[in-house]
């Protein structure tokens, strides 16, 4: 913080310097105003970091004093209330932050709160095995243990299904291919990493399967348009070429059946004009 705040002073003197050359009549009032977004930036993070870094810091301890009683060690009746506290103390800030997260610009936010559901759930299971939490707590702690999976799943969903269609719009924006094919492979990775814990789930499924399909069309249309390209200047050859590579990651890709035959089709009929005007070539040569 001390940073940020010499950063926002260096900041105000040297707007306000510069105004004062440009001939501003009020140079403080543009240079106060940059000089404290930076600081209520700053300040935000700072919130925000603290309190996902108490929630850890919670956690840890909690799952600390769990594995202590697991190990043989007798904590008194203080220490059991203390770990119930810092369970519920954790509980709260994950909610709080899971309210936040719906509101929040970045999917990254839904991804911080789903390692806190881990962390918890793990820290949880740790207390659940040791024998000597009473009846009522173990109960309790394993309703919210459904909460927090409920509310995990909700996170971890978000987070993939708007980090790839946040991706797959930036690909889509792309003027060379491999850029293309990069950022909606990064699409395909944060799917996947969401269908490694929950393999079963249809939607995550059908947004890889849309991902994969926009790949596939990608590599197609380029070399299509290679083949249109050297067909235009009269290297049939070539073209006809460009057409069978396209042909080639038509049939790899995971395309959609109907759409695999469509382009298939074109592409063959587009191959056959093309082997004609070869033929007519040779034979005016002749």
């Amino acid at each position: 913080m001390i940073a940020v705040v010499a950063a926002a002073i260096a900041l105000f003197f040297a707007l306000w310097w510069m105004l004062i050359v440009g001939g501003d009549e009020a140079p403080w009032v543009p240079a106060g105003l940059a000089a404290s977004v930076v600081l209520l930036v700053a300040l935000s993070a700072r919130e925000v970091v603290m309190r996902r870094a108490w929630t850890r810091y919670l956690l840890d301890n909690s799952a600390s004093e769990a594995g202590a009683r697991v190990s043989g060690d007798k904590p008194n009746s203080s220490k059991k209330t203390y770990s119930t506290s810092l369970h519920s103390a954790a509980l709260a800030t994950i909610q709080k932050l899971s309210s936040e997260a719906e509101t929040a610009s970045s999917p990254d936010s839904h991804l911080d709160v789903f390692h806190l559901c881990q962390n918890y759930l793990e820290s949880t299971e740790e207390a659940l095995r040791a024998d000597n939490l009473p009846p009522e707590k173990r109960n309790a702690m394993r309703a919210t243990q459904e909460r927090v999976r409920t509310l995990e799943k909700h996170h971890l969903l978000t987070w993939a299904r708007d980090s790839s269609r946040n991706l797959t719009h930036e690909a889509q924006k792309r003027v060379r291919v491999s850029d293309k094919i990069e950022t909606a492979n990064r699409a395909v990775e944060c799917l996947d990493s969401a269908l490694k814990v929950f393999p079963e789930e249809l939607e995550l499924n059908e947004s890889k399967l849309a991902i994969s399909e926009f790949i596939a069309s990608v590599k197609v249309a380029h070399w299509v348009e290679l083949a249109e390209r050297a067909t235009f200047k009269g290297h049939y050859r070539r073209a006809i070429d460009r057409y069978k590579d396209a042909l080639f990651y038509l049939a790899r890709e995971s395309v959609n059946e109907e759409v695999r035959t469509a382009g298939e089709e074109r592409i063959i009929r587009e191959i056959e004009l093309l082997r004609v005007r070869l033929k007519s070539r040779h034979t005016q040569h002749e």
